[in-house]
């Protein structure tokens, strides 16, 4: 999956420190990171070589010994980078410079969209100790923001097949898994049996976690379940959501290669594996 970049490893601690040569920096723009991206290739700008030099950098996180960091979009952009869209780093290599990237610009819209107090409206600032911006009047902090969200698996075992769903209203057109974020006062359990019921609707049980992985396309943290069909497997659509679900058998679900949670579930039944 996208976050799976072994055998580099991503420390998010929070550990600042002045960059060195090797280290990289990161402009971030909407959902765009300055890189050079040529035949799925991504190079990222080394700090050595960035134009601004005297611009304020803020500490990220680090792989490996590489420090990364962000700084203001410059004037004059290094030759050879360009602005990159967030989803064209899906596919790109290496996976851990694409995680890295997709994450920067986690953080920068975050950090974009706290310049003030959300309790008086006075200014932010970041803090010196930790990952988090802080009022300067009334001293409210916050901390970057992650929408927990359920992938669900919807499996009806008196026929062995998978509920596949396609979004309504998106360039996204390849089959997914049911999908939706907990809402204030759910457990991820009562979050499944919610989302199912809303856009299929359908009850479900024998609800099982799988696994999770961050998705910083979203600002997410995905928690995948299993579970199976309790009941009617009659499908009522909810169309503003969804575009289509249907019931595919194994060998009727496509053989993608994606760095999704939501693939890996399917892959897995398509596969005889749960």
């Amino acid at each position: 999956m996208f976050h799976e970049i072994s055998p580099h490893v991503f420390h998010n601690e929070y550990a600042p420190a002045p960059p060195r040569p090797g280290d990289k920096v990161l402009a971030c723009r909407g959902a765009k990171a300055l890189a050079r991206l040529a035949d799925g290739r991504l190079s990222l700008a080394d700090w050595a070589g960035w134009p601004e030099r005297d611009a304020p950098l803020r500490y990220l996180f680090a792989v490996d010994g590489t420090r990364f960091y962000l700084a203001p979009w410059p004037q004059a952009e290094p030759a050879g980078f360009a602005a990159v869209p967030c989803a064209q780093l899906r596919a790109a290599q290496p996976m851990h410079l694409a995680f890295a990237a997709v994450t920067a610009c986690q953080l920068a819209a975050w950090y974009a969209a706290r310049r003030f107090c959300g309790a008086c409206g006075a200014p932010m600032e970041h803090s010196g100790a930790e990952r988090a911006m802080r009022c300067t009047e009334c001293g409210h902090t916050e901390y970057p923001q992650i929408c927990p969200a359920v992938i669900v698996a919807v499996i009806d075992r008196a026929s062995n097949r998978l509920l596949c769903t396609k979004y309504a209203g998106r360039a996204y057109t390849h089959y997914a898994l049911v999908a939706g974020y907990v809402e204030a006062g759910e457990d991820l359990e009562q979050t499944v049996r919610r989302e199912v019921l809303e856009e299929v609707g359908l009850h479900v049980k024998n609800i099982r976690y799988y696994k999770s992985q961050p998705w910083p396309f979203s600002s997410s943290l995905l928690a995948g379940f299993f579970c199976e069909a309790d009941g009617s497997v009659s499908i009522t659509l909810q169309r503003d959501e969804l575009s289509e679900a249907v019931w595919l058998a194994p060998g009727e679900v496509p053989a993608r290669a994606d760095i999704s949670l939501t693939n890996e579930m399917m892959q897995r039944f398509r596969r005889g594996e749960c």
